[in-house]
């Protein structure tokens, strides 16, 4: 696939990005909470990694414009739509960002289900070393109204649910392979 896209997949464990970007064709941009760039090491990994901040709990102007501007320069964008890590390992509800990103830009957005990487499938290093973690990609959803100047809240919720469950169903699918 080329051009934009925006890559969504369920979020359990630091491990995620990791294998979300090594299973993806392309390179992926990933938004990471600001908290992580406060040490001037990780800053510098995660920055040479093409990584940028997102300060959570709020609107986060300079996030916007970085996510606009990957999607506009035909990038791929690597979104967690959960915004952080489940505890439990189970999907939680959708932030707005990827579906109302997906809706301003006309964008597809590919499902994933990142499968293996829960802490508790994975305890001690000898569980570790034989871990076996699995990507999987869902067919591309393509927004329903494309590009539009003015997105609303009902689009962008459904959208956002509509994700959701097609993680789920991706998930559940690797589960039983």
């Amino acid at each position: 696939m080329v051009g934009a896209i925006i890559v969504v997949a369920n979020h359990v464990s630091g491990l995620d990005p990791l294998a979300l970007g090594a299973a993806c064709p392309r390179p992926l941009r990933f938004m990471a909470k600001a908290e992580l760039f406060d040490n001037p090491i990780t800053a510098a990994i995660l920055h040479g990694l093409r990584v940028f901040p997102v300060k959570r709990g709020q609107v986060d102007r300079e996030a916007y414009r970085t996510s606009m501007g990957i999607l506009n320069a035909g990038e791929a964008l690597g979104i967690f739509p959960e915004g952080t890590r489940s505890k439990t390992g189970e999907l939680q509800p959708a932030h707005p960002g990827a579906a109302r990103f997906s809706l301003a830009t006309g964008t597809a957005v590919v499902p994933a289900a990142v499968v293996g990487t829960f802490p508790e499938h994975r305890r001690g290093i000898s569980r570790f070393r034989n871990a076996k973690v699995r990507v999987v990609f869902g067919a591309p959803m393509q927004p329903a109204n494309s590009a539009e100047a003015r997105v609303s809240r009902e689009d962008t919720d459904r959208l956002a649910h509509e994700i959701m469950e097609r993680i789920q169903e991706l998930i559940a699918a690797s589960m039983m392979a």
